[in-house]
Order: C-alpha cells, then sequence, then structure tokens
C-alpha cells in the first residue's frame, strides 16, 4: 500500500483550488482575445478572485458526490445536477441542457446538434475527479466520462478532460513534468485531434523553438478547428507548463498570453502547479491578492450549500478523497503517517487495457444498468428524424450473469412511427466461466405525417426467470 501523509495530501488539494482561483482571475479579464498578448500581472482588484465557471460546477459535482457518493456518480446524475444547480446557457451549457430538457439523456444530450461539443467547457472541471482519486488516474478519467459527456458528448472536449482528470490524479503521487504527460497521452485516442495539439506543443519544445513559435505552430495546426476549441488551449496551458521553467509566475504568464480561453488555460495549469508544490509554492504576493474566496457566476448559491472558500472547498474535497479510495478499494491511503510512495512508478499509472476496454463502451450510447443485464442504446442515425424519414437504433445487451439468456421484446410507438425493423427475441450465450456475453440488433423506424415534436417510444425487454423488466426509453426529435 501507498500512503499520502493527511497533512501533505491537504495542502497539495488546497495549492490545487488556490491555483485554480489565481490562474482564473489573471486570464479572466482577456478570455476570448486571440492574439498573442503581454500580461505581466493581474488586471483586476486585489483582496477577491475574479468570478469563474471554471470551479463553480465543480462545487456542484462536489455536492452530487456528497449527496449521492462516489460509486452511484453517472452521467445521468450529473445531468439532473445540471439542470437545478447551473444557471448558465452559453455555448455547451445552454446546448446540453436544452437537448435534456426535451428529453435527450447523456451523452446524446452533448451530441446531438452541438458545434460546441470540441471546445473548453469540460477539461477545465476535472480537478474535482483527480482531487477524490488521487494516483488512480484510470478511476479520474473514468469520473471525467460522467461529467464531459453532458455538454460534449463524444466530442474532443471529452478526450480533453480525460487528458487533464488523469494528469491532475497522477501529479498528486509524481512529479516528473514528462512522464505526467505521457500519462495524460496514454488517457486518450492517439488520434484524437487534443493529441495532435498536444505533442505539436511537445515537438516544439523539443526542437528548441521559443514559446511564441510553438504556439504559432498549434494555432496553424488546430487553425481548421476554429476559435475557443480544447485541441488548442490544451496546448496552450502545456505551453505554459514546458517553457515556464517550474516557475509558477512565469508558467501561468505564457499560458495566458498564448491567448483565447484564458481563464481556462491559466486555472488549469495553476491547478497542476499547486498539486505538484503544494500551496506553500505558490507566491505569497499572488496568493494575497486573490485571497481565499470562491466567487460564482454560473451557479445558483440559494438551491444549497456549496463552499465559500478554497479552504472549505478543500476540507470537503479531502473527506471525499478518503470515502473514495475506501469504497474503491485503491492500494493508496490518506493517513497520518509519513508519506510512502515507493511502491508506485510513472509506467504503473498509465491507461490499461482494461481502460480501453472500459472506454470502448462509451461510444455516443445511452447506458442502462438493470442488474442482470446492462443495454446500450446507440442513435446510429441521430436522435432527430423527418417526416418519411428512417431512424435507426442499435441496441446492445450484455448478460451479466452465468447461464443463458433468453429476452422477449416489445415495441411500443407513437402514432407518427412504425416498426420498420426489429426482432422479437433474442437469445445471449453464456460459458461456465461467468464469461459475459454480448447480444445485438438493429431497430429502424419510419416517420409518417402525424410525426409530433417528441416521439417517445418504449422497448420493452423481458428476460425468462427474471422478475426485473429492462425498460429503454427512447426520444426522437422531429426535425
Amino acid at each position: 500500500m501507498a500512503n499520502l501523509n493527511s497533512t501533505e495530501f491537504f495542502n497539495k488539494v488546497y495549492g490545487c483550488w488556490v491555483g485554480k482561483n489565481i490562474g482564473g482571475t489573471l486570464g479572466t479579464p482577456f478570455e476570448g482575445k486571440t492574439d498573442i498578448l503581454d500580461i505581466r500581472d493581474f488586471h483586476s482588484p486585489s483582496g477577491k478572485p475574479l468570478a469563474n465557471d471554471d470551479l463553480d460546477l465543480q462545487l456542484v459535482w462536489l455536492k452530487a458526490l456528497e449527496e449521492y457518493g462516489p460509486n452511484r456518480i453517472s452521467e445521468k446524475v450529473l445531468g439532473e445536477y445540471w439542470l437545478d444547480y447551473i444557471p448558465a446557457w452559453w455555448n455547451e451549457y445552454g446546448i446540453g441542457k436544452s437537448n435534456m430538457q426535451a428529453g435527450l439523456l447523456p451523452p446524446v444530450s452533448g451530441d446531438y446538434k452541438n458545434p460546441w461539443r470540441d471546445s473548453n467547457g469540460a477539461w477545465i472541471r476535472s480537478e474535482i475527479w483527480a482531487s477524490i482519486t488521487p494516483g488512480d488516474p484510470e478511476a479520474a478519467a473514468e469520473f471525467a466520462w460522467y461529467d464531459a459527456c453532458v455538454d460534449h458528448g463524444t466530442g474532443e472536449g471529452t478526450y480533453a478532460e480525460y487528458f487533464t482528470s488523469s494528469i491532475e490524479s497522477a501529479a498528486y503521487v509524481i512529479s516528473d513534468r514528462e512522464e505526467l504527460l505521457k500519462i495524460g497521452l496514454s488517457y486518450i485516442p492517439e488520434n484524437c485531434r487534443v493529441a495532435q495539439s498536444v505533442r505539436v506543443a511537445m515537438d516544439a519544445y523539443k526542437d528548441g523553438a521559443d514559446w511564441k513559435t510553438a504556439r504559432q505552430r498549434v494555432v496553424e495546426d488546430a487553425q481548421d478547428l476554429g476559435w475557443f476549441q480544447a485541441p488548442a488551449n490544451v496546448a496552450f496551458f502545456v505551453i505554459g507548463w514546458l517553457y515556464g521553467e517550474g516557475d509558477f509566475k512565469k508558467s501561468l504568464l505564457i499560458a495566458v498570453n498564448c491567448g483565447d480561453d484564458t481563464d481556462c488555460t491559466g486555472a488549469t495549469l495553476g491547478s497542476i502547479l499547486g498539486i505538484l508544490g503544494g500551496v506553500d509554492s505558490i507566491p505569497g504576493d499572488w496568493r494575497q491578492f486573490i485571497g481565499d474566496d470562491i466567487i460564482s457566476v454560473a451557479l445558483n448559491r440559494a438551491s444549497g450549500s456549496f463552499p465559500t472558500s478554497c479552504r472549505e472547498l478543500t476540507e470537503r474535497v479531502v473527506r471525499m478523497a478518503k470515502i473514495t479510495l475506501a469504497m474503491k478499494n485503491s492500494e493508496i491511503t490518506i493517513s497520518g503517517d509519513e508519506t510512502d510512495l515507493s511502491s508506485i512508478k510513472a509506467q504503473d499509472l498509465v491507461a490499461t487495457e482494461n481502460y480501453w476496454e472500459k472506454m470502448s463502451t462509451h461510444d455516443g450510447s445511452v447506458f442502462y444498468d438493470f442488474v442482470h443485464t446492462r443495454a446500450y442504446v446507440k442513435y446510429m442515425t441521430g436522435a432527430g428524424i423527418r417526416q418519411d424519414g428512417e431512424a435507426e437504433l442499435k441496441i446492445t445487451l450484455e448478460n451479466k450473469m452465468p447461464g443463458q439468456r433468453h429476452y422477449s421484446i416489445r415495441y411500443i410507438l407513437p402514432d407518427g412511427l412504425t416498426l420498420e425493423e426489429g426482432p422479437k427475441s433474442i437469445v445471449i450465450q453464456t460459458d461456465t466461466r461467468y464469461t459475459r456475453r454480448f447480444g445485438r440488433f438493429t431497430v429502424k423506424l419510419r416517420a409518417n405525417e402525424y410525426l409530433a415534436p417528441q416521439n417517445r417510444i418504449i422497448i420493452e425487454i423481458s428476460s425468462l426467470d427474471r422478475p426485473t423488466d429492462i425498460i429503454l426509453p427512447i426520444l426522437l426529435l422531429a426535425e
């Protein structure tokens, strides 16, 4: 077992949130400026941080963790918390919420008609997941999926949160920057645009180019994606980290001076450096400038008890980390004993085959768990349908119990839809070693002249000898 000393862990978590507040306050006045900047200090009144949605949303996730417990967190739970506690409606936030209010579940809520699915709203809120899973980047990335898919679906914005959450989790137990970047890259597809932009930044640094040249190479490589997108902005904070030479102020200033989503790049890098060095490594004058308060812009504080300071947030996150590590049977403990991380090597923290097998189910399908069976619904033609058009769904059933499973299938359709294709039964085998088996089938529906704005379908699947019926609610929106 590895151990994190309670006091040292508290200081790292506290450094995470103070660094987040500092970076967000430094960058907020310049958010959206696409030119290279020349910022050398804060441009806001001293004594208070500026409001930052990067922090606000994580307070809601903490509330969900405290009320549901880490083992019950899912994309559906976080989606409901979005609707109750987060009044913000801009960009992907608003699209995700609108899609959920229309009846679409995550991750479809993040994929459907969402031009912002590759943007920055998810990776900027990854610290909560890393801080409750220190030294377990695989668990952090799994939590990141539940979070990011609500408003980014299967887009680059989701990959970006896998990247940041895994780096931040690993940063609690190792400190080598190059190893941390390798770990982060191992948790995202090698050919995704986030990975591509990060590699452009890393290659420029290895080539001996200055940071402005590195930034320009990233801008040119990601130009086709447009403004305010995750790949380039993730690379901008990486540039700050690489060229900052371990200096907190220099690192954040370079990241912010790359421009674009400046509050996010500064805040995320501030968090990482705060985790690595603890709160005492953050320059005292910058800590004093922003104070310890948390100022909200995207949070309905009247609807619940949320932390109002970085110290209070740290206390509650540390409590949740101890609970999470225990519930997940982690090989890391947090105690009053001395920190001992000798059993942890960087190569132990890279993504495993098990991680990628698990992530393969995160293909845009809506997931349901019925104990004996898991069900996945994938909208092959999207969640919309046109009059006289056709919709195709792929249903995957995973038999989680030993023994053969015989399923009967019934379709309950509204007046505007007719069933073109779909089986009435399916059998899934399993062997004596309890190996899980999958059954898959396609459902095709056709719309007619009675198509309604919202078309709700129920696929009812019952299994012989099981009391729990599988009820799959499916929504198609008229286009």
